[in-house]
C-alpha cells in the first residue's frame, strides 16, 4: 500500500505527536520507532524539508512538530517522504490504451484515490487518540518503554 520510507515517516511523526512537550531526538525516535538510525536520518531531513517537523541542534536540541498533529494529515506525512503514485495512462505502455485505461488499471487508480482521499481526511492526532488496545509504536499500554521489569497496568 504504502512504501517502507513512509511507514517510517508516520513513525516518526507519531512518536513526536505523542511527546509534544519536549524535542525528541533521532536516536530517541529510533529506539521506540524500530527504524534504523541512518534510514530514520534521511526520513527525519525529508519531514523538515516539507515543513512537517523542525529540527534544532545542540543541548536541548532534537526534532518536534512544526505544527500542531491536528493540523498535520497522513497524506501530506506520506507526500513528503514518497508520493502516493496515480495511474494516468496505461502503466504497460500499450499505445493503444493511452488514457483510456483497462478495467484493472481504472480500478487500481479509483482505489489509490480512495487512499488519497482517507489519508487527506485522517490527522496524526486522531492516529494517537483513537481508541486502541494498543498505542501507536508503543509495546506497552501508555507509551511504557521495557525496563526490563514485568508492566502491570
Amino acid at each position: 500500500m504504502i512504501s517502507q520510507t513512509a511507514e517510517y515517516a508516520l513513525r516518526a511523526i507519531a512518536q513526536l505527536a505523542m511527546m509534544t512537550d519536549r524535542p525528541q531526538t533521532a536516536q530517541q525516535i529510533a529506539e521506540v520507532t524500530h527504524v534504523p538510525l541512518p534510514y530514520l536520518s534521511k526520513v527525519l531531513k525529508s519531514l523538515t524539508r516539507a515543513g512537517l517537523i523542525r529540527s534544532r541542534r545542540g543541548l536541548g536540541g532534537g526534532c518536534i512538530l512544526a505544527r500542531d498533529p491536528r493540523e498535520i494529515s497522513v497524506y501530506e506525512v506520506v507526500q513528503a517522504v514518497d508520493p502516493l503514485k496515480h495511474i494516468a495512462s496505461c502503466p504497460l505502455g500499450f499505445a493503444s490504451h493511452g488514457e483510456n485505461l483497462c478495467p484493472l488499471h481504472h480500478r487500481l487508480a479509483q482505489a489509490m484515490m480512495h487512499v488519497e482521499q482517507s489519508f487527506r481526511a485522517s490527522t496524526i492526532a486522531e492516529l494517537i487518540s483513537e481508541h486502541s488496545d494498543s498505542r501507536p509504536l508503543c509495546p506497552f499500554p501508555g507509551g511504557r518503554q521495557d525496563s526490563g521489569e514485568e508492566q502491570r497496568p
